[in-house]
Order: C-alpha cells, then structure tokens, then sequence
C-alpha cells in the first residue's frame, strides 16, 4: 500500500494578481523537487504542470494539490524538510487561514491513483468523521493494519 494525500488551499487574490506573483513563480521549481523526491509516486497535474486549474470544489480561489507517496515518511519529510518547507512559510501572503480540516492523508494500493473526485471525498469524509483509517492526518496518523476499521 502507499500513500495518497489532498490538500487545499484558498487564495487570497487570483493566479494572475501580483500578490500570487511569487506563488506562481515557485510552482515549477517545488514541482521539480517532488518529482525527484525520494518516496514520491505521483502528482496530479494539468496540461500546465500544476494543478492550479483543476476544479473540484465550486470555489475559483479553492485549489487543490494531491498526490501519492510510497509511505507516511516521505510525504512528512518532503513538507516539512525539505526546500518546500521555505515556501510553505510564506503560505499567509497567499493564501487564507483554511477552517475546517484542509488536508487528508489515506492508504491506497500501489499502481492506483486517486482522482479528485476520491480525494474530495476523503477530505469530507474527516471533516465529517475525524481522524480514522478511511481518512487521517499527521497528528492522527493509521498504519495499514488499521485498514479493517473505519
């Protein structure tokens, strides 16, 4: 099994707005890192690299980030330890302060992607439900033999 994993954001000013000027300008540089990351499976993308495009909430300042890891570790280490975590500072002069749960981890099987459809519905699903195996976080994190539970 590996890892999948959504995560929101709302901005606070359009792609093309100065304000996200140097969101923009970093996407493709912190793209290049993850594709090269260790433990890193997969992203979703458009025809731009990013998913900055991708709708899938009924929200034009609501964009989505997903992808799939080998394991909890990598994932962790790439947010908080790696070059990413220099942008991921500076995420208050982007984006908005998300309220409720914005990001949700879960287990799916090797070779399988999620699609934003079944990333939304993890991401409702711990809004609604808390932390369990079905959908988690990285303060209430499962292990694949919890998977039974739900």
């Amino acid at each position: 099994m590996q890892i999948a994993q959504i995560n929101i954001a709302r901005m606070i000013a359009p792609l093309d707005s100065p304000v996200m000027e140097d969101f923009v300008a970093n996407l493709d540089y912190i793209n290049g890192i993850v594709e090269d990351y260790k433990g890193f499976v997969w992203r979703l993308k458009g025809d731009d690299n990013n998913a900055t495009a991708i709708r899938v909430f009924e929200d034009d300042f609501l964009i989505i980030n997903m992808s799939v890891w080998e394991d909890m570790d990598s994932l962790f280490e790439f947010v908080y330890q790696s070059a990413h975590l220099e942008v991921l500072k500076r995420k208050k002069e982007w984006f908005e302060h998300m309220r409720p749960v914005h990001m949700a981890i879960w287990y799916i099987e090797n070779g399988e992607y999620p699609t934003p459809q079944d990333a939304r519905e993890r991401l409702e699903y711990l809004r609604e439900h808390g932390p369990t195996p079905h959908a988690f976080t990285f303060k209430k994190r499962f292990q694949i033999s919890d998977l039974g539970e739900k």
